[in-house]
């Protein structure tokens, strides 16, 4: 490891030292775990994660407004409740029918073993996202440019089959989703298993990606998939077993402009 590396883990060890604790989920540092972290149900927790994005406070607003008991309810009741529900992109009928969806998965499977599915034959975290959210597309049977956009489309392949690392968004909702139920510490929940987090890949979003342009740790100019991987890829000769450990403090380092 050369001089600059060097630095760099030891000021990612130390912020991970200061930021692993509940002090860093509060409404004074808004994020989207601090309502997730309210639930063991994983497929509340993923409504976390989807819906979040934008500024952090105003997601935290709107996740805070949700009654998440719904995924336990009629599709009447999801109905009537949340005819009056939008956020940025989804209008109140894509966000009914993200709670209907998920209320019939819930029903007949768990999302990890969906996950699972894709995962088990290569370890491929990016195989078991892919078959998960077509699994999601599925069920929903339904098409809007807002649910698009919250459940993300199957990722691109190539004509062997192969997910493409140029031409794939980073896919940051979803990374963090995983990071939160596969990881366990004072922040992430570990509530999946068969899962191994050396696997994980960085949830890359635009202050990640800055900070790690700054930081050394990419050089690549492009937020894409691609970008997301290199950055992992560094990331496991600081920790090989455990990479993904320095996400949340990359994240803060941004978002607090640290550097």
């Amino acid at each position: 490891m050369n001089k600059n590396d060097k630095k760099i883990k030891e000021l990612l060890d130390k912020e991970i030292k200061c930021r692993n604790n509940n002090c860093e989920l509060s409404y004074e540092k808004p994020d989207p775990l601090l309502v997730a972290s309210r639930f063991k149900d994983e497929y509340a927790i993923l409504l976390c994660a989807l819906f979040g994005y934008g500024k952090a406070s105003l997601i935290v607003k709107f996740l805070d407004s949700l009654d998440f008991s719904l995924l336990e309810s009629s599709e009447e009741k999801i109905d009537k409740e949340l005819n009056k529900f939008y956020y940025r992109f989804q209008n109140s009928e894509d966000v009914k029918t993200i709670f209907k969806t998920f209320r019939r998965m819930k029903q007949e499977n768990s999302l990890n073993d969906i996950f699972l599915k894709g995962y088990k034959k290569e370890n491929s975290v990016l195989d078991g996202l892919d078959f998960l959210i077509n699994t999601i597309n599925k069920y929903a049977s339904y098409s809007s440019q807002g649910f698009t956009f919250l459940v993300s489309s199957p990722l691109k392949k190539d004509k062997k089959g192969i997910i493409k690392e140029i031409g794939n968004a980073p896919y940051k909702r979803w990374h963090m989703f995983l990071r939160w139920m596969v990881r366990e510490d004072n922040l992430d929940l570990g509530l999946w298993k068969g899962i191994d987090k050396k696997d994980l890949i960085l949830p890359l979003d635009t202050h990640t990606f800055k900070v790690s342009q700054k930081l050394g740790l990419l050089d690549r100019k492009t937020y894409d998939l691609k970008s997301a991987l290199l950055v992992t890829q560094k990331l496991k000769e600081f920790d090989e077993l455990d990479p993904i450990k320095y996400d949340f403090a990359l994240y803060r380092i941004g978002q607090e402009k640290i550097i």
